[in-house]
């Protein structure tokens, strides 16, 4: 939250603190105009840019000389499509269009505006601290440590402003770049090197690109979620959420790719279906929500737009959105009627109901493979590789898991963790089969740790999570019993 000018949603890459000094209303006052962390996100993403898209270039002239022109074809589409819709978001992003910089638009038509503001990004870092700057705004965050929340106001200078700026830009072309680019050339090489059944060392070289680009994005997308569903927040990620998220991530889209192109080459006009579903589902879903809600469009996405301007972007949203669901979880959802387009509350039920689905339809993918498959796979364990599949996407869950339950950065506010929700299913499953027979024991005893509702400054005392209201009246009055009887 900021009491003006444009919003700075990651601020988070300030940490060092100068100067403490708490106020009279108990918030504390950080003063830091020198400490600033490098781009690191803005040099990442500009790099896997120009590798993705050079590559791919060469790629294409291999196709040429090979005569291979759908192949060609295809790999221009998906290298040119991301990087035009870069460039439009860089440009919508810096509002460079009502400002007077020909060079830079003209960089812009050449697509190499990453670069660019890669450039830029890298000047701002290096000039800022040689000289005192008076901060531009006022950032209000509650810093969460152990189990109490401290409301603390940074002041952002202009180099603080500007880096920010670059940030969030860069992670939004990013996941542009990862979702409309790299996942589908990712799958058309994979596609055309089982096809040709030779590979390539530019195509394996392409195709490694892409799946590091398509996991940074989901990655970003992760932590984008969270900043903006816990936006009152100061957000610190640790090494282990990061490796917790690269791994689910991982798994997840590499285990989805595979079943696509597996089940592509056995049935190859049924992919065209089974693909079409998944982005009209992914795609109509916000705007069935939004008529049922009877809600409005939003009227500040941008001051300049009009209705149809409004729908227009709203359109290229979904459009995203439903690309991303269709490889990997997007981590929010779409809420077409609220000003931040997203919808802060988080959705247990419709996160399971997307893992369980997409488990099943990745299953059943790999089993027509598996009947009919062609004779290319006669030396491949066929069995074993569907094995390994399937455990791969439940490594993915698992990992998932282990993320929410101990490398949340706010896990502390969740109402219930991961183990709460598999303790309550498991005491219904045991109630249900015991039928209340004392002999079952105690009923478990349920961690804690990250069940409370964390208010700033004055945080309340621990309670354990009442699960018996979510059972029946059978098995609350069995677990009543239970109790009298210890």
């Amino acid at each position: 939250m900021e009491e003006e000018g444009d919003p700075v949603e990651n601020i988070s890459d300030v940490d060092q603190f100068h100067h403490e000094s708490p106020s009279e209303n108990g918030v504390m006052l950080v003063v830091n105009h020198s400490n600033i962390q490098p781009p690191f996100s803005v040099v990442l993403a500009t790099l896997l840019y120009c590798a993705e898209f050079v590559c791919a270039a060469v790629l294409c002239n291999m196709y040429h000389k090979s005569d291979d022109d759908i192949w060609m074809g295809l790999t221009i589409t998906f290298m040119l499509v991301p990087a035009l819709l870069t460039q439009l978001a860089l440009t919508f992003i810096h509002r460079d269009l009502g400002r007077d910089r020909p060079l830079v638009l003209f960089l812009h038509l050449l697509l190499l505006g990453p670069l660019i503001r890669c450039f830029e990004a890298l000047v701002v870092y290096f000039k800022a601290g040689k000289e005192e700057e008076p901060y531009v705004t006022i950032s209000r965050k509650i810093k969460l440590k152990k189990d109490q929340g401290t409301p603390m106001e940074w002041e952002i200078g202009h180099s603080e402003r500007k880096l920010a700026t670059h940030r969030n830009a860069f992670k939004r072309t990013a996941v542009i770049q990862a979702f409309l680019g790299s996942t589908p050339q990712l799958t058309l090489q994979l596609y055309a090197t089982i096809q040709e059944k030779y590979l390539l060392p530019t195509r394996m070289t392409l195709m490694i690109i892409c799946l590091i680009s398509v996991t940074y994005g989901a990655l970003v997308c992760s932590v984008l979620a969270i900043n903006i569903r816990y936006d009152d927040y100061k957000v610190r990620l640790r090494p282990a959420a990061y490796l917790c998220m690269i791994l689910w991530r991982g798994l997840e889209i590499a285990t989805r790719v595979t079943s696509l192109v597996l089940f592509s080459t056995a049935l190859t006009y049924w992919v065209i279906p089974v693909g079409l579903g998944n982005l009209l589902f992914f795609l109509l879903l916000p705007w069935v929500e939004f008529w049922v809600r009877r809600a409005s469009l939003p009227d500040n996405v941008e001051k300049n737009f009009s209705k149809l301007g409004t729908t227009v972007v709203l359109s290229l949203v979904t459009f995203l959105y439903a690309c991303i669901n269709i490889f990997c979880w997007s981590a929010v959802q779409l809420d077409l009627a609220h000003r931040d387009l997203i919808e802060k509350k988080q959705r247990w039920g419709r996160l399971a109901a997307y893992y369980v689905g997409r488990f099943l339809e990745n299953g059943a993918l790999i089993a027509l493979w598996y009947f009919y498959k062609s004779d290319f796979y006669e030396y491949v364990c066929a069995p074993l590789l569907v094995a390994q599949l399937l455990i791969c996407y439940s490594l993915a869950v698992l990992f998932m898991l282990l993320f929410y339950q101990f490398c949340h950065p706010c896990r502390r506010l969740f109402r219930h963790n991961v183990h709460d929700c598999l303790a309550c299913v498991c005491c219904c499953i045991c109630c249900r089969r015991g039928g209340g027979s004392e002999e079952q024991g105690q009923p478990h005893s349920y961690s804690t740790t990250a069940t409370m509702v964390l208010v700033p400054l004055e945080p309340p005392e621990l309670q354990p999570p009442d699960l018996t209201s979510q059972l029946g009246e059978r098995e609350s009055a069995i677990i009543e019993d239970i109790m009298e009887a210890a």
